[in-house]
């Protein structure tokens, strides 16, 4: 049991501007929510020289002043469509202050279940909206001497390397290290082109995603139960995979990059989980992922850029072909995909996004928080992959993390692919599935782990994974 004993509100240390900050078409479209992360920190003798509170609200404080849009508050637009704006107006950001009698240990490996939600602040998202803090922070005390951070930054405000960035930077001020990155704050810079557009913008590639056979709606299938397991592969596990897929990998068409790690482990992962949830060969699935567009624009976007940079990408199939062809066959409709991003399709995506009535549309929550619109669970699957993001090292002056990770608000068919903390170059997978499908998919792990079979199958390279599984409505 978690019981919090006090809420501080901090503000920069410094006057910072007071304005209407501009939101662009891709920021628009993200949820009014906040991504949860978890920071777990073992006992040290840092922890118990300091006061790891005030060193939080300070170092937070000067962060603040570089990063001052997240001290303010989001407001609905005036010109409507579900359109909101940023008021930054220096109201700041709360930290929570909690307790426990549980020890960090008693976590396990971390898999995400709800028990680590609350050691993450939660947000009642009927509030009105000018009155719920873009950034929430909640430092947890363990009795073993652990503390625990749990993280929410705005959906709205910054994609995963922003909000990485903002941790990195806070925690040199909490050491009193340097030197200090300040962010690129102008979230026009995407919408800007001395060029018109070379190609018009495809909505269809936005359209809604497959329905099980069948079923008019996805309305029975949201009501399911789900369960998510925490997975290990090695780098050897990914390495024959990746070779596998590369046996069929078409050097003609895309030169001598063969097919990347994360194509090759979420292409197993998206036959695995068609397989899981015992597909028709008709059944045609969706595997929707984001990409970073940072790099595709030209010129590129600063490294520093502060916002959403992430483009929605699909791959798409029938069941009975991602399952008789090979994994090289699925990771081609997933590189197929990639290539797709380029500096002309960004620029006519953000130009759509940007002429839409009403945004809303693609916001996969309601203003309340709760599931609405698209449903990326069976026949579907969404990868979030945060294997190319400097994820490690937030040390507050105790030492770094020893574990981070998502919260445990996922759906059917969510799916986090984590490099491994100790850089050995594993991937921890996390994945929510139906309980009634993630029963077969354990049994497909635990039966290939316990096998000595060299030929592979469909589920082979899970072989060696540690597996929990907690089952319970989400």
């Amino acid at each position: 049991m978690v019981t919090l004993k006090a809420t501080h509100i901090v503000r920069p240390a410094e006057p910072t501007p007071n304005e209407i900050m501009y939101l662009n078409s891709c920021d628009q479209i993200k949820d009014i929510t906040h991504t949860p992360t978890i920071y777990f920190y073992k006992h040290s003798p840092a922890l118990d020289a300091g006061d790891a509170l005030s060193r939080l609200k300070e170092s937070l404080s000067k962060a603040l002043v570089l990063f001052h849009p997240l001290a303010g508050r989001l407001n609905w637009a005036a010109e409507g469509g579900s359109r909101v704006e940023l008021h930054c107006n220096g109201k700041g950001v709360p930290i929570f202050e909690a307790e426990t009698e549980a020890a960090v240990e008693d976590f396990g490996d971390f898999t995400p279940t709800p028990a680590i939600q609350d050691l993450i602040p939660s947000v009642d998202y009927t509030t009105p909206i000018d009155e719920i803090p873009l950034v929430i922070v909640q430092l947890t005390s363990f009795k073993c001497g652990g503390v625990s951070i749990g993280l929410g930054i705005s959906h709205v405000m910054a994609d995963g390397p922003s909000a990485l960035h903002f941790v990195d930077e806070w925690t040199k001020f909490a050491r009193g290290a340097g030197p200090v990155v300040p962010p690129f704050l102008d979230r026009k810079a995407p919408e800007i082109t001395e060029k018109p557009l070379d190609c018009k913008f495809d909505p269809s590639v936005l359209r809604p995603p497959p329905t099980l056979l069948g079923e008019e709606n996805s309305l029975e299938q949201r009501k399911k139960p789900i369960s998510v397991a925490f997975l290990n592969l090695t780098k050897f596990q990914i390495e024959k995979l990746r070779n596998k897929a590369n046996l069929d990998f078409d050097k003609e068409t895309y030169g001598g990059r063969g097919y990347s790690r994360f194509e090759a482990v979420a292409a197993h992962i998206w036959r695995c989980t068609s397989k899981a949830r015992g597909h028709v060969a008709e059944q045609q699935t969706s595997l929707h992922f984001v990409a970073d567009f940072r790099n595709k624009m030209k010129p590129a976007l600063p490294k520093n850029y502060f916002g959403n940079a992430l483009i929605r990408v699909e791959a798409s199939d029938n069941s009975g072909n991602l399952l008789s062809n090979s994994i090289g066959t699925a990771s081609k409709k997933i590189r197929e995909a990639v290539e797709k991003v380029t500096d002309d399709t960004v620029r006519a995506y953000l130009d759509f996004l940007k002429g839409l009535p009403d945004v809303g549309r693609f916001r996969s929550l309601d203003n309340n928080g709760k599931p609405k619109g698209d449903f990326y669970g069976n026949p579907n699957l969404a990868i979030i992959s945060w294997t190319g993001l400097p994820l490690y090292g937030a040390d507050f002056g105790w030492g770094s993390e020893i574990h981070l990770g998502p919260g445990p608000m996922g759906f059917d068919g969510k799916t986090f692919l984590i490099p491994g903390r100790e850089g050995d170059g594993s991937f921890n997978v996390a994945i929510w599935l139906q309980e009634e499908h993630m029963i077969q998919f354990n049994a497909l792990v635990l039966s290939f782990s316990q096998s000595q079979r060299k030929r592979e199958t469909n589920s082979s390279f899970w072989k060696g994974s540690t597996v929990q599984l907690y089952c319970g409505c989400m």
